[in-house]
């Protein structure tokens, strides 16, 4: 099955090409399926390239998904046009009364700042517990990730002396979890922060358990089953060139920057990178979905309730 965007999005030309299965909104209407509603809270500049990164990932499951393009109420992007925004998005004030089976929150360029400097960052707290009442499991992902784990658990982000940037082997933890199914014992994932979320924290709190880490850059896939969520700290959704595009326009800026390690043959600039993790963040994303699949309640309606019976 397809994944539902407008076919207008600049996401379904893309995908299109690519072959993945994409489907406008009168296609699926045909179809008398449930589909998944998966929300895309996007918080990262470059909208419409983060969107069709998802978009891709979370297309290439044999399910109908639906996916709902969400913007912080108050935040304006600089960087992609208001007509984009006012066709394609919804604020989450607009969608709060909505239930979802499953939402992805992105990453941020924001990674220095302390979380309560964020001039969203009250918003986003009430998303981060609106998704306990209104969303079946929850994708936090790099930064998204990081608020996340803190605002549930108190885990604190640290900053780096060094920009963690590259593509690094991580080491399957946790082979048995339905998330890694298929997965290999190591995987590469790239790699580009500044931050990082340590693993004794994370082994100090019962409720959280490492399924992917490396040596070199610590944990990285984290499953919170107290809050039916996930995070990622690093990019299976990067493009080929993504982590190229971060060196050129750092390198054209003069500002200090590492060649991306493990990235370029031979680590030679010069040379196109060779993407070495498509097939396992398809398979993670799959896995995702597959699991949200198997649990959300077939009568959207009913989202949230097994958390909000048991708080009486």
């Amino acid at each position: 099955m397809p994944i539902r965007i407008p076919s207008s999005l600049p996401a379904f030309e893309t995908l299109s090409k690519e072959g993945v299965m994409v489907m406008s909104r009168s296609q699926a209407n045909l179809q008398d399926i449930r589909p998944m509603k998966i929300g895309l809270l996007n918080l990262m500049p470059q909208k419409i390239q983060t969107e069709t990164q998802f978009a891709r990932l979370i297309g290439a499951t044999p399910l109908q998904i639906e996916l709902i393009l969400i913007r912080m109420s108050e935040h304006k992007s600089k960087t992609t046009s208001e007509s984009h925004m006012g066709e394609f998005y919804k604020t989450f004030q607009e969608v709060k009364d909505q239930k979802f089976d499953g939402l992805i929150i992105t990453g941020a360029p924001i990674e220095h700042l302390p979380f309560n400097d964020v001039t969203y960052w009250d918003e986003l707290c009430e998303i981060f517990d609106w998704t306990q009442s209104h969303v079946h499991s929850t994708f936090g992902v790099c930064w998204g990730g990081m608020a996340m784990i803190n605002h549930f658990h108190g885990v604190e982000k640290h900053l780096l002396d060094q920009k963690a940037f590259g593509c690094f082997r991580h080491k399957n933890m946790a082979p048995t979890s339905p998330y890694l199914r298929g997965f290999s014992d190591e995987c590469v994932i790239p790699v580009s922060r500044w931050t990082e979320i340590r693993q004794d924290a994370i082994s100090g709190e019962n409720a959280l358990v490492t399924l992917l880490g490396s040596d070199q850059v610590g944990p990285c896939l984290v499953q919170d089953d107290a809050h039916r969520a996930l995070y990622i700290f690093n990019h299976f959704e990067y493009d080929t060139n993504s982590l190229k595009a971060e060196y050129d326009r750092d390198v054209a800026a003069a500002k200090p920057i590492n060649l991306p390690m493990n990235y370029y043959p031979d680590n030679d600039p010069s040379r196109p990178p060779l993407n070495r993790w498509r097939s396992h963040g398809h398979l993670l994303y799959t896995n995702w979905i597959s699991e949200i699949y198997l649990t959300t309640p077939f009568d959207q309606a009913m989202i949230g309730r097994e958390i909000m019976d048991l708080r009486g």
